[in-house]
């Protein structure tokens, strides 16, 4: 069985609902980040980069949201998860994946970790970032909302991953000073995601862990 590392309201929330939509057993971990356990000595032999998500497998430990979710896409073909017998669909997937993972997330984080592109003592370039994220994700949600985001999910009339994934990080906006209703398109697709049962349920259980 999977067991799963996440933390509250992180990009992790995309993964734990891939695997909540496989409808497979798996076990999920919260990490108190809060508390710093990600910088435990036990989590750090899990993965060395402290963060989260982790997903223990069978084979190994693996890292890295878009990885995380081909890899859960794959593993359980049978949840629909990825167009896995198209392979420019699925590159077309793991595009979207890698563009939020590479700079939409990298946008938010300037938020509130800026100490890790510049000395913590900078307070000046400190929020020099903090105030350039409002700009940084609408530019990138404008990119989303015309033409990355296809049709009524991701990859037009597919579901896949990259749905979660933009759901996780579309419910970082209101946080970062971006009113989601400047996007329609993508507020329409934050709405349906949001109410799926498999979002209902994850949600819910990381409220209660």
């Amino acid at each position: 069985m999977l067991t799963f590392y996440y933390g509250r309201g992180t990009c992790a929330v995309a993964t734990h609902l891939a695997l909540e939509h496989t409808g497979a057993p798996y076990d999920a971990q919260r990490v108190d980040l809060k508390a710093d356990q990600q910088r435990s000595p036990e989590y750090l032999k899990l993965n060395p980069k402290g963060r989260v998500p982790v997903l223990v497998t069978p084979q190994g430990v693996l890292t890295e949201t878009p990885t995380l979710l081909l890899y859960v896409a794959q593993v359980h073909p049978q949840a629909g998860l990825a167009p896995l017998d198209d392979p420019f669909a699925l590159a077309r997937m793991n595009e979207f994946n890698s563009y939020l993972c590479s700079t939409v997330h990298v946008n938010h984080a300037h938020k509130g970790r800026g100490h890790r592109w510049v000395d913590a003592a900078d307070t000046a370039a400190i929020e020099a970032m903090r105030r350039k994220v409002p700009q940084t994700m609408a530019d990138s949600f404008a990119l989303i909302e015309g033409g990355m985001l296809r049709g009524p999910w991701v990859l037009g009339d597919v579901f896949s991953t990259a749905d979660y994934y933009l759901y996780t990080i579309a419910s970082w906006l209101e946080g970062d000073g971006v009113d989601i209703a400047r996007f329609p398109r993508v507020a329409d697709h934050f709405a349906r995601v949001g109410a799926l049962p498999v979002t209902q349920r994850v949600l819910a259980a990381q409220a209660a862990d």
